[in-house]
Protein backbone atom coordinates (compact mmCIF):
# COMPACT_ATOMS: atom_id res chain seq x y z
CA UNK A 1 0.00 0.00 0.00
CA UNK A 2 1.57 2.94 -0.99
CA UNK A 3 0.80 6.00 1.05
CA UNK A 4 1.05 9.94 0.52
CA UNK A 5 3.92 11.46 2.49
CA UNK A 6 1.62 14.84 1.91
CA UNK A 7 -1.37 13.07 4.13
CA UNK A 8 -0.65 13.28 7.45
CA UNK A 9 -4.50 11.96 8.68
CA UNK A 10 -4.03 8.59 6.64
CA UNK A 11 -0.43 8.25 7.81
CA UNK A 12 -2.02 8.52 11.83
CA UNK A 13 -4.49 5.84 11.10
CA UNK A 14 -2.09 3.75 9.49
CA UNK A 15 0.53 4.27 11.56
CA UNK A 16 -1.20 2.16 14.36
CA UNK A 17 -0.70 -0.76 12.78
CA UNK A 18 2.28 -3.12 11.55
CA UNK A 19 2.72 -4.38 8.34
CA UNK A 20 2.02 -7.42 10.61
CA UNK A 21 -1.41 -6.62 11.89
CA UNK A 22 0.19 -6.00 15.59
CA UNK A 23 -0.64 -3.06 17.28
CA UNK A 24 2.41 -0.29 17.63
CA UNK A 25 0.99 2.56 18.95
CA UNK A 26 1.00 3.17 22.95
CA UNK A 27 -2.91 2.40 22.99
CA UNK A 28 -4.97 0.05 21.81
CA UNK A 29 -7.43 1.59 19.15
CA UNK A 30 -9.80 -0.01 17.11
CA UNK A 31 -10.09 1.52 13.53
CA UNK A 32 -13.52 1.87 12.58
CA UNK A 33 -14.89 0.83 9.05
CA UNK A 34 -16.10 4.14 8.67
CA UNK A 35 -12.39 5.78 8.99
CA UNK A 36 -11.10 3.17 7.31
CA UNK A 37 -13.80 3.39 4.63
CA UNK A 38 -12.67 7.34 4.60
CA UNK A 39 -9.14 7.05 4.43
CA UNK A 40 -9.16 4.70 1.34
CA UNK A 41 -11.69 7.32 0.00
CA UNK A 42 -8.80 10.04 0.14
CA UNK A 43 -6.07 7.48 -0.79
CA UNK A 44 -8.19 7.11 -3.94
CA UNK A 45 -9.25 10.32 -4.62
CA UNK A 46 -5.04 11.61 -4.46
CA UNK A 47 -4.06 9.03 -6.80
CA UNK A 48 -6.58 10.09 -9.41
CA UNK A 49 -5.61 13.43 -8.98
CA UNK A 50 -2.31 12.51 -9.30
CA UNK A 51 -3.32 10.40 -12.95
CA UNK A 52 -5.69 13.69 -13.92
CA UNK A 53 -2.75 15.89 -13.49
CA UNK A 54 -0.27 13.60 -15.50
CA UNK A 55 -3.04 13.56 -18.57
CA UNK A 56 -3.04 17.42 -18.46
CA UNK A 57 0.45 17.73 -18.41
CA UNK A 58 0.78 15.46 -21.32
CA UNK A 59 -2.07 17.31 -23.39
CA UNK A 60 0.14 20.89 -22.84
CA UNK A 61 3.31 19.01 -23.82
CA UNK A 62 1.32 17.47 -26.90
CA UNK A 63 -0.30 21.20 -27.83
CA UNK A 64 3.11 23.04 -27.41
CA UNK A 65 4.52 20.34 -29.94
CA UNK A 66 1.85 20.81 -32.58
CA UNK A 67 2.11 24.65 -32.29
CA UNK A 68 6.16 24.92 -32.80
CA UNK A 69 4.89 22.03 -36.00
CA UNK A 70 2.74 24.71 -37.17
CA UNK A 71 4.92 27.68 -36.34
CA UNK A 72 7.59 26.50 -38.35
CA UNK A 73 5.32 25.41 -41.35
CA UNK A 74 3.55 29.26 -41.30
CA UNK A 75 7.69 30.38 -41.31
CA UNK A 76 8.63 28.61 -44.44
CA UNK A 77 5.52 29.50 -45.96
CA UNK A 78 5.92 33.30 -45.14
CA UNK A 79 9.41 33.03 -46.50
CA UNK A 80 8.60 31.09 -49.92
CA UNK A 81 6.17 34.00 -50.24
CA UNK A 82 8.66 36.25 -49.56
CA UNK A 83 11.34 34.94 -52.16
CA UNK A 84 8.62 34.36 -54.40
CA UNK A 85 7.64 38.52 -54.42
CA UNK A 86 11.29 39.31 -54.38
CA UNK A 87 11.57 37.76 -58.11
CA UNK A 88 8.83 38.98 -59.20
CA UNK A 89 9.20 42.78 -60.91
CA UNK A 90 7.55 45.54 -59.43
CA UNK A 91 4.68 46.80 -61.69
CA UNK A 92 4.70 50.47 -62.63
CA UNK A 93 1.91 52.88 -61.23
CA UNK A 94 0.32 53.97 -64.02
CA UNK A 95 -0.38 57.70 -63.54
CA UNK A 96 -4.08 59.05 -64.46
CA UNK A 97 -4.10 61.03 -67.23
CA UNK A 98 -6.01 64.64 -66.73
CA UNK A 99 -8.46 64.72 -69.27
CA UNK A 100 -9.57 68.24 -70.50
CA UNK A 101 -13.55 68.73 -70.82
CA UNK A 102 -14.13 70.93 -73.81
Amino acid sequence: MVVSPLDPGIERVLRVLDLDGKMSGKKTVELSPESVARANRHRLALEEGARAMLGVEQKAIAVRKNMERLRALREAREAQEASAQATLPDAAKKKRKKVLST
